[in-house]
């Protein structure tokens, strides 16, 4: 069997045509690395070296070996980094659910973060509603879920990585786009956009609470599931939206965005869920990148020009 030690040696002697500068390349002295070499010549069952007393070269079969020795060492030594870089959670693959919501911000910004701390690691990301999330967890379909509450699942952990605001959608040209923030008697009587309680009833329990808290009644128009569809109708002009403050980001132009000045603001809450009992490196890796991005937050930005 080869071994590392004496292909090392070789590669050296090749090199550097020469015992003594190899030797002291190697920080070794000179008759062991004699001696390694024979061993790899002796395993080999052919000369790799022609030696007189003023000079080392290289036989055919040397000439012909060095190229594979050295790819060999490369291979080694990448298996080494390769081993190091899984063993700190640096290498490895790992599934992320995320609702379409969360596609507006927070994951753009995690993605970003992983891909600069962690370039080795494979991301597969699956767009789902939490209820699919939940499902996909418990088979082991996705390791890392990002999903709205409520929801109670055995033998899942939680942690909640965002709180934010509700913020008003309007189209640019709206009469009350000249506001600094939306009171709830602005909304009164105006043409609301809704969501879907069957496909989004996460966003309409919110809006729906808001709007019974502070004693409203809007026209509610277009009961839409996604948030991006939403908006698209605000642009159209056929009326207004409440949507998380994370979707004004999206640039959708001709939309404005403003503050809402209730009595009550009710959060718009996002958590990273997982398997308790899974205890891959990678996920603790992604999942401490997930936190800090929840810690340090992001300034508040009201308005799409």
């Amino acid at each position: 069997m080869l071994q590392l030690t004496q292909v090392r040696c070789f590669v050296a002697v090749a090199e550097e045509c020469h015992f003594g500068r190899a030797a002291a390349r190697l920080n070794m002295t000179q008759p062991p690395l004699s001696r390694q070499v024979q061993l790899l010549e002796h395993e080999l069952g052919v000369e790799l070296l022609e030696r007189t007393s003023r000079s080392v070269r290289l036989t055919q079969a040397g000439t012909v070996f060095l190229p594979e020795a050295r790819r060999l060492l490369r291979s080694t030594e990448d298996a080494v980094q390769a081993a190091r870089r899984a063993g700190r959670g640096a290498l490895g693959q790992i599934a992320i659910g995320f609702t379409p919501s969360n596609s507006y911000d927070f994951l753009p910004r995690l993605i970003s973060a992983l891909r600069a701390d962690y370039p080795d690691v494979e991301l597969m990301l699956e767009e789902m509603i939490t209820r699919d999330q939940l499902a996909a967890l418990a088979s082991h379909r996705i390791d890392l879920a990002f999903m709205r509450p409520p929801f109670e699942a055995a033998g899942i952990r939680s942690r909640r990585v965002l709180a934010e605001r509700m913020v008003a959608a309007l189209p640019a040209d709206h009469p009350l786009a000249a506001r600094d923030a939306l009171t709830p008697a602005d909304l009164e009587g105006q043409e609301l956009i809704m969501y879907s309680i069957l496909g989004s009833g996460y966003f309409h329990d919110i809006v729906h609470r808001l709007l019974v808290s502070a004693n409203i009644r809007p026209r509610l128009v277009h009961h839409l599931t996604q948030i991006h569809a939403v908006l698209s109708m605000v642009k159209t002009g056929v009326g207004m939206a409440l949507i998380p403050e994370s979707a004004s980001r999206l640039g959708i132009g001709n939309v404005i965005c403003r503050p809402l000045a209730f009595g009550e603001e009710i959060a718009v809450e996002l958590f990273m869920a997982h398997r308790a009992d899974d205890a891959s490196l990678v996920l603790e890796n992604v999942m401490a990148v997930a936190a800090k991005i929840a810690e340090t937050g992001r300034p508040s930005t009201p308005s799409i020009p």
